[in-house]
């Protein structure tokens, strides 16, 4: 390569080239690609740190300023019109040094989240499978009696029954309203398909219907402890209710499931969310642009169901507890995120 441009380790890049034009990067030793720039700069006027924090402030503003109808780049007059805040070289090490801190923090906190993360689906899929005992140890095909119901293997003391059969006696699994008319200021809320994410309801901006409209459809009034979940756009993101959405409806797009009281809706809630059942979902999947499920064939999917209601909400409590620790984790990241934006 007689025109190559050699990266050494640290080297300041520039995405030139491509729909993330305009963003800066650390490099690593290798060859530059002909998509990005390689920036040079005097070592005695700037810290090399400070540097890089100061050109990843201005990526916004590049972007929105990228030229080209077609593959977007960098308007090099733009670039090189940066005006860099210009602190002594001791101040910008200091000013480096903090900002270096904080996404150290940020990083190890990344780490955390995708570490509890991995735990979670490693206990979703021992827990869900095999259950726990009284002293809350996993079970194991070595040492107890698994048998196969309905064709799928539990342990013996597990049932496999239809969704259908876990709901409360008067009820029935089944979607909302078909036609909502215009938002009501002061109306009756309903959940949308939107509105279900795949580990919260976000019911901030949540649509409302007339009572009139909501009381024909009384079967799908939501209940704390209620799950629900989404069957037509995207299919198959379970939720459960809380106490700030009592008495809130549904639309076509939104089913209801009121677990009986023999059943933990946490428990049930889990199951529904693993990769077991998310295999039985993506089976009854219809469509390819616009899916949907048949409410007929999810009141017909198989839930393994430890028969002991003191298991199934012993195996709820520890895949809450580490959900709860991702949630926190979460939340810090976004604190951490907040706190370098202000001091950047």
């Amino acid at each position: 390569f007689p025109n190559k441009v050699e990266v050494a380790d640290g080297d300041l890049l520039l995405l030139w080239d491509g729909s993330n034009a305009g963003e800066f990067f650390i490099g690593k030793k290798g060859i530059l690609s002909s998509t990005m720039v390689k920036l040079n700069y005097s070592f005695k006027k700037y810290n090399k740190e400070f540097l890089f924090y100061q050109l990843k402030s201005f990526e916004n503003y590049l972007k929105a300023q990228t030229n080209g109808s077609g593959i977007p780049h960098v308007d090099k007059e733009i670039l090189l019109g940066l005006n860099v805040d210009q602190f002594t070289k001791s101040e910008q090490a200091r000013i480096a040094a903090i900002l270096s801190t904080a996404d150290e923090a940020i990083a190890n906190t990344e780490a955390l989240i995708a570490k509890y993360q991995s735990i979670k689906t490693g206990l979703m899929q021992d827990l869900l499978t095999c259950g726990i005992d009284e002293k809350g140890n996993i079970l194991s095909k070595r040492t107890h009696k698994f048998v196969k119901k309905n064709g799928i293997e539990v342990p013996v003391e597990w049932d496999v029954v239809r969704l259908k059969d876990c709901v409360k006696k008067g009820t029935v699994i089944t979607y909302g309203i078909v036609q909502t008319g215009e938002h009501q200021k002061e109306g009756i809320s309903v959940l949308r398909t939107v509105d279900l994410k795949d580990d919260h309801i976000d019911y901030s901006k949540l649509l409302k219907t007339t009572s009139e409209i909501s009381n024909v459809y009384k079967r799908t009034i939501l209940q704390e402890g209620d799950l629900v979940c989404n069957v037509r756009a995207s299919v198959g993101d379970f939720n459960i209710i809380p106490k700030v959405l009592e008495g809130v409806n549904t639309t076509r797009g939104v089913a209801r499931i009121s677990p009986k009281k023999e059943i933990s809706n946490y428990f049930l809630l889990w199951f529904l969310k693993s990769e077991k059942n998310k295999r039985q979902i993506e089976l009854l999947v219809k469509g390819t642009t616009f899916i949907d499920i048949n409410i007929a064939d999810l009141r017909e999917i198989f839930v393994c169901l430890p028969k002991s209601t003191f298991e199934q909400e012993k195996i709820a409590d520890i895949l809450n507890n580490t959900l709860q620790i991702i949630q926190n984790q979460k939340a810090n990241l976004a604190k951490l995120q907040s706190i370098k934006t202000g001091l950047m």
